[in-house]
């Protein structure tokens, strides 16, 4: 023991650099831990804003979508879809085991056997094809009732923005308006001005109290329908980032219907009627089971050879088989049906898409600044007499009605684009590329 002290501290010695920069560490952790310990957590926690800034838009968007309810039955409709499929793919005929006992006199007679039809037509090639079509079906619904409900939500979240701006508006108005009253009121008490401005600045303040009031009805309708749409949704996540609405790369308009999730399961759902004609015309034919059985009978050992072939006499399924064909012709037509609606639904899509973002450019561009500034000329005008009441309450109204257009055109501009993307079937594709 006294022999490792020495040695133990002879290495100390010949290292107090190293000796000196392990109590260093020691107390370095030491201090650590006690802060740990001692002070509140948001100096160590990440923020909230920190961790929004770690997560984009667009992803807690598609994971808010992900756990509503209508989404997670699309998704149970598709593994149940899936399911099926798998058992297309199974064998058609299991064997069969039979067996036979009986007594005569002194002998036990027994008999075992073993039973199997087989796939004479290969039936079982045209169901592996038509689970094949059937999990293409199921996946491309799945795709497009994710998209349809992404579209849902984004509408939301737009009208909620527009209800807000247009409540925010309102109230503005109001307090102007409240603002103005008493000032007519004071200026009519001086002489100023007559009890006909009074009455027509009440009036105006009663109507904008029954605006503010419809814009805050509308304001809390578009929140609760939000609310029910995206689960976690809160204030933080109100704003739509600018990429979602850059429009992205244009495609040949048969080259978006052909990639739709509509046209595609429309086409797939055709390909499964068709293998299920070609089942159904197989299904008259007439398949063999073959058997092998041994036993004993009257003490002597018996084996036989059993072969069984129906006879489609009575019944050849010739009109089950005629039927699935006609199915699959009604397929048919529903897939150019649906081909030639998704066609004129995305060139509608993309003029309204057109009209609308150059309009709204158009009003960006001439409303640049004048928002604000019309306001206080007006109000200018007014005050220094160039003005009368009645045109200044006038001009108010136009001035209102031209920034809710312009809130209108945005909002419309908005849900154009979003309707573009649901038709031309880029919604995933789009949330995904968003990069806030």
């Amino acid at each position: 023991m006294n022999f490792l002290n020495t040695t133990r501290l002879a290495v100390v010695k010949r290292t107090p650099a190293l000796a000196g920069k392990i109590r260093y560490v020691f107390k370095y952790f030491f201090l650590l831990g006690l802060c740990s310990v001692y002070l509140p957590g948001p100096l160590f926690a990440a923020s909230p804003e920190t961790k929004l800034a770690d997560t984009s838009w667009g992803f807690w968007f598609r994971s808010q979508i992900s756990q509503h309810p209508d989404v997670i039955a699309a998704k149970e409709r598709m593994h149940a879809a899936l399911s099926m499929a798998d058992s297309l793919d199974q064998p058609l005929y299991n064997p069969e085991l039979d067996t036979e006992y009986e007594r005569e006199g002194r002998d036990n007679n027994f008999r075992l056997g073993l039973s199997q039809t087989l796939d004479w037509w290969g039936k079982r090639g045209a169901q592996k094809q038509q689970a094949t079509y059937g999990r293409a079906v199921a996946r491309q619904a799945f795709d497009l009732a994710v998209q349809q409900k992404s579209a849902e939500a984004l509408q939301a979240v737009v009208d909620w923005n527009s209800a807000r701006e247009e409540g925010e508006l309102a109230r503005e108005q109001e307090e102007q308006l409240e603002t103005l009253f008493t000032l007519v009121k004071s200026r009519q008490q001086s002489g100023d001005l007559g009890q006909v401005d009074v009455e027509l600045t009440f009036l105006g303040l009663s109507q904008k109290l029954n605006d503010v009031a419809q814009a805050q009805a509308r304001f809390r309708q578009a929140e609760a329908r939000l609310q029910e749409l995206l689960p976690d949704w809160s204030s933080a996540w109100t704003k739509i980032p600018e990429d979602l609405w850059t429009i992205g790369e244009r495609k040949n308009v048969d080259q978006w219907v052909d990639e739709h999730s509509a046209v595609a399961t429309a086409r797939a759902a055709w390909e499964v009627m068709k293998k299920a004609a070609d089942l159904a015309r197989l299904k008259g034919k007439a398949e063999p089971t073959v058997g092998l059985n041994g036993g004993k009978s009257s003490g002597d050992t018996v084996v036989g050879v059993t072969i069984l072939i129906p006879l489609n006499v009575r019944n050849n399924f010739s009109a089950e088989a005629r039927a699935a064909r006609q199915e699959a012709l009604a397929a048919e037509a529903n897939y150019r049906s649906v081909w030639r609606k998704q066609q004129a639904a995305i060139r509608a899509s993309t003029a309204t898409l057109g009209e609308y973002q150059k309009r709204y450019q158009r009003w960006q561009t001439l409303m640049q600044g004048r928002g604000e500034s019309s306001g206080n000329l007006l109000e200018k005008q007014w005050h220094s007499g160039d003005m009368s009441t009645t045109e200044y309450l006038l001009a108010l109204q136009q001035r209102t009605e031209g920034l809710v257009a312009g809130i209108e055109l945005h909002t419309q501009f908005q849900l154009a684009r979003i309707e573009w993307l649901l038709q031309t079937g880029q919604m995933e594709n789009a949330l995904m590329q968003v990069k806030r």
